[in-house]
């Protein structure tokens, strides 16, 4: 005689038409049915919980937004500050910044300097990845915590002292050029466009750097090994490696990097302005952002607005293609 435990091969016990358990398990399942009232209550919840995001970004950015197009289409100057009405201009603030050539020198001086800055972030944000990648552990925390502190560092502050490095007086450089034999002995780095840019060239990628370097060394850590490896045993050389393992598979990476370090180079401020208050040449070196603060600092509040909308367009321009490689990506 086999005895059977409770639990172990039997079938559950039908249930009586009056047990408790069979109307609980029925309510259970009909409660647990998704009907349309209750799918149409979570969509509707779903956009109640969107509101509050949406209005947040109309007040931060929307309303800026608008009121700068409004404004340059205004003839906005010291006295509408204190209330005096804004007479509308119509497009003869674009049609007067369009017509100027020195509009047109900013714009092209802010697209190379931008394509100038984004090309060596990226270059040396790949080779800094890559010897990450390569390096033990000690070393690689060290270099880490060095392209963090760089990475944290703010644009003002990073942006003074490298204006002390290059001093004219004070510089490093120059005590260090001047003990090597060259004639730099009092040489002002801010004078001269050319040796301005260097400098605000290399305070934008110092600042750039890290986060190219961090993102990609993320991504080439999730490239199998192995993969790697039976690379180097078919006689793949490192640029081999990199050409045709690691670059098709970072490739999204890299899109995304070049667009935003696009967006962000394009819009600099910070750092040609304080260049410029530190002793340097001012017209020669506007740049957009530069050249439409001062539009409103000097009074002309609808030119500032207009050189300003002219940025926006551009950065829209740029984030449209960037989309559009984005959804070639996920399409591939």
């Amino acid at each position: 005689m086999t005895v059977v435990m409770p639990g172990e091969g039997t079938a559950p016990l039908p249930a009586l038409p009056g047990d408790r358990r069979s109307w609980r398990s029925r309510r259970s399942r009909r409660s647990s049915r998704p009907g349309r009232d209750g799918g149409r209550r979570g969509g509707l919840l779903s956009y109640a919980l969107l509101v509050p995001t949406l209005v947040a970004l109309g007040a931060g950015l929307g309303y800026p937004l608008v009121r700068l197009v409004v404004m340059s289409t205004q003839e906005f100057g010291r006295s509408q500050q204190f209330g005096a009405p804004a007479p509308y201009v119509g497009t003869d603030n674009f049609a007067e910044i369009f017509g100027s050539s020195y509009f047109w020198d900013v714009l092209w001086r802010s697209l190379l300097f931008c394509a100038v800055n984004v090309t060596l972030t990226i270059v040396l944000g790949t080779l800094l990845a890559l010897l990450l990648d390569r390096l033990g552990p000690v070393l690689r925390t060290g270099l880490s915590v060095s392209l963090l502190l760089a990475w944290a560092t703010p644009a003002l502050t990073a942006t003074i002292v490298w204006q002390w490095i290059f001093d004219a007086r004070y510089g490093v450089v120059n005590w260090l050029l001047a003990r090597l034999g060259a004639d730099y002995e009092g040489h002002s780095w801010l004078s001269q466009p050319l040796s301005f840019f260097f400098v605000g060239t290399l305070i934008v990628v110092w600042m750039g750097v890290p986060f190219v370097a961090f993102t990609l060394y993320a991504g080439m850590t999730q490239i199998s090994p192995e993969v790697m490896e039976a690379a180097a045993i078919d006689g793949a050389g490192g640029w081999q490696r990199f050409r045709d393992v690691t670059w098709p598979a970072l490739k999204p990476i890299f899109v995304v990097l070049i667009a935003l370090s696009t967006l962000w180079d394009l819009r600099v401020f910070t750092q040609v302005f304080v260049l410029q208050q530190a002793g340097g040449i001012v017209r020669e070196t506007n740049t957009l952002g530069v050249y439409a603060f001062r539009q409103g600092g000097s009074g002309n509040f609808g030119l500032g607005a207009a050189v300003a909308v002219v940025m926006v367009g551009i950065t829209l321009l740029l984030t449209l293609v960037h989309l559009r490689q984005m959804f070639r990506q996920d399409e591939v």
